[in-house]
């Protein structure tokens, strides 16, 4: 084999193993939050509500049209995890968690946290290594 197929072969494997890594971790979550009856969207808007938001970056984060945040948040909303407030800005709405949200996030960050293949199959100094090589993989350049 040629050095160059070599690589690409390591490449091929190297990618085919964090694919599944994200598949694990993504099923890991979508368990976890399934006992709460939430789909991934909606827990990972309720995770993300640490303080109020405004529903762009609402959209921003989780990488959808702002007319799918509505959604998202009536549907929180009729369960009283969320509610929209006013803004310093009268044109913008924020959404923010209710004190039902807040004991939902409350638990959904200890389960997500439980649940997770990382947390659960690596130990403290393989996390330690874990997370510069990811952080690396993510710099632009």
């Amino acid at each position: 084999m040629t050095t160059k197929s070599l690589r690409l072969d390591e490449a091929h494997q190297l990618t085919r193993l964090l694919f599944r890594v994200v598949d694990r971790a993504q099923e890991d979550f979508r368990e976890v939050v399934a006992e709460e009856g939430l789909t991934p969207p909606l827990a990972r808007m309720v995770l993300m509500l640490e303080q109020p938001q405004p529903m762009r970056e609402l959209a921003d984060h989780l990488r959808c049209d702002a007319s799918n945040i509505t959604g998202l948040t009536d549907r929180l909303a009729t369960r009283d995890f969320v509610e929209r407030v006013p803004s310093e800005d009268r044109r913008i709405k924020l959404v923010t968690l209710t004190d039902r949200g807040r004991l939902l996030r409350s638990g959904l960050v200890a389960r997500v946290a439980e649940g997770s293949t990382v947390m659960r199959r690596l130990s403290d100094d393989q996390r330690a290594t874990l997370r510069p090589l990811l952080e690396a993989m993510l710099i632009d350049g």
